[in-house]
Order: C-alpha cells, then sequence, then structure tokens
C-alpha cells in the first residue's frame, strides 16, 4: 500500500503539471489574443491609410480636372475681340470663319478637359485648331507647322490639355513681339517604345528679350498658361505616374537662331 508521502508528492506533480499546463494554455492564449489584436489594428491602420490615399487622390484628380478646364482669359479676349474687329469691318465671311473656329475650339477645349487622356491626333487636332484661330488674328504675321514622325502611334494617349499652353505661349509672348513675321512648328518623335517627345519652336523674340521686355513694363507679365502648366504636370506624377520632363531655353543657345525651344519628353506610367 502507498505510503502518505508518496501519495502527497503524486499529487503535488500532477498538481504542477496542470498548473504548468493551464499557464501555458494562458500564455498561449494571451500570444493568440495579442497576435490578434496587432493585426487587427494593422489591418484597420492600413485601410485608415488607404482611405486617406484614396480621399487624397481624389482631391488631386479634381484639382487636375481645375487646372485642364482653365481657359486663358486673354486669349478668349483676345478672340472676341477679333471678331468684333471683322463684323465692323462688315467681313460677314471672315468674322463667320473666325466665329466657327472659335466656336469648334471652345467645345474642344470643354471636352478634353473632361478626360485625363487623350490620343495624339486628337492633341494635333486642338493645336491646329487653336493655331488656325490664332492665324485669323494675326494674318500673314503668323505661321505654323506641325511634325508628326512616322514612328509616332497617334493613337497613342497623352494626357490632355498639356501643349496648347506651351503653344499659346509662343505665340503670345515670341511671335506677338516680333515685327517681322514668325513661325510656330510643333515636332512629334517617338523616342522608344514608352517615351516620346514634343518639341515646340517659335522664331519669336526668346526668352532672354521677353524677361527685358517684362522689367521695362507695369503688368505683370508672368504666364498664367505656364502657371497652369507647371501645376498639371506636378499633378499628373502624383495621381497618373506620368513623367513628363520639361525644359524652355532660348534658342541662341541651341542653333544661335532667335526665339524659343520647349522641349517635352512624355514617359509612359510604370515605365520609369
Amino acid at each position: 500500500m502507498p505510503k502518505k508521502d508518496e501519495i502527497e508528492n503524486v499529487f503535488s506533480e500532477e498538481i504542477f503539471f496542470l498548473l504548468s499546463g493551464a499557464a501555458l494554455l494562458i500564455a498561449l492564449a494571451v500570444v493568440i489574443l495579442f497576435y490578434v489584436f496587432v493585426t487587427r489594428k494593422n489591418k484597420l491602420l492600413a485601410e485608415k491609410a488607404m482611405s486617406i490615399d484614396r480621399y487624397e487622390k481624389k482631391m488631386v484628380d479634381l484639382e487636375l480636372h481645375a487646372l485642364r478646364s482653365q481657359m486663358n482669359p486673354h486669349f478668349v479676349h483676345n478672340s472676341l475681340n477679333a471678331i468684333q474687329y471683322y463684323i465692323q469691318l462688315n467681313d460677314i465671311d471672315q468674322s463667320e470663319n473666325y466665329l466657327t473656329r472659335f466656336s469648334k475650339l471652345v467645345r474642344q477645349f470643354f471636352e478634353y478637359s473632361r478626360k485625363q487622356l487623350i490620343s495624339i491626333e486628337e492633341e494635333i487636332d486642338l493645336i491646329s485648331n487653336y493655331l488656325a484661330l490664332e492665324k485669323l488674328r494675326f494674318e500673314d504675321k503668323l505661321s505654323y507647322e506641325i511634325i508628326c514622325d512616322k514612328t509616332v502611334d497617334v493613337e497613342a494617349s497623352i494626357p490632355s490639355m498639356v501643349l496648347q499652353p506651351i503653344v499659346e505661349n509662343a505665340v503670345n509672348h515670341g511671335v506677338f513681339h516680333k515685327k517681322a513675321p514668325g513661325k510656330v512648328t510643333i515636332t512629334f518623335s517617338q523616342l522608344s517604345d514608352h517615351s516620346f517627345s514634343v518639341v515646340v519652336k517659335d522664331d519669336g523674340i526668346g526668352i532672354k528679350n521677353s524677361k527685358k521686355l517684362a522689367k521695362n513694363t507695369l503688368k505683370n507679365q508672368e504666364s498664367h498658361s505656364s502657371q497652369v502648366l507647371d501645376e498639371r504636370l506636378k499633378l499628373l506624377e502624383q495621381i497618373d505616374n506620368w513623367y513628363v520632363s520639361y525644359t524652355i531655353k532660348d534658342r541662341s543657345e541651341v542653333d544661335d537662331q532667335q526665339g524659343t525651344i520647349v522641349t517635352l519628353i512624355f514617359k509612359l506610367p510604370n515605365t520609369l
């Protein structure tokens, strides 16, 4: 028959194992609860971060849309003045022609401003209409040429309303201040499968002379178009991952000619 001490030892060992097992179970439960808590917390933080990211992206998208929708008030003012000028001359054909082109261009502005992307072909059509309208205003003082390499896929996408402000600057800040007739040339070139360039060149007074002219006037000569463009390119990189390098040089530094050269290189999203 087992002795009393032996029974007590066996009982103590059982109690010890039971307590140890219980402690292990409690520790395991605490670890599981802690893991669940941390996982749930991280999930909530991730969802919150995604929600903030979606909100910020939506705000950037709205801001980008607002910028695309902007039309230079000076352009509208000049166009309406030109139409009024032809009406006063009783030149019905020219005034109707100007009004028709102006109406078409305004429709394009509003249509394309609702889109983040348009085709290169649509962009070329927009620029052509704009320059044709400006030529009616400048008459023989302005000529233009749009060159598109055969390697360029005109059905490829381009961020909308990016090039027109640059072309507008070439006309109004370059050719406009030139005494002799001036020309604007826009060239589209394919650089690789994932990038293409657009060069806007004019033979106007150039950046240096334009800055001198600005200093000698009381008006603020800072271009509305340039401001809109700079903001638009920054937002495009944030929201759509479009990277567009943008350089502007005086032609005297490039080919010993007078005028300005603006070069844009478009790199498609997710190909950097």
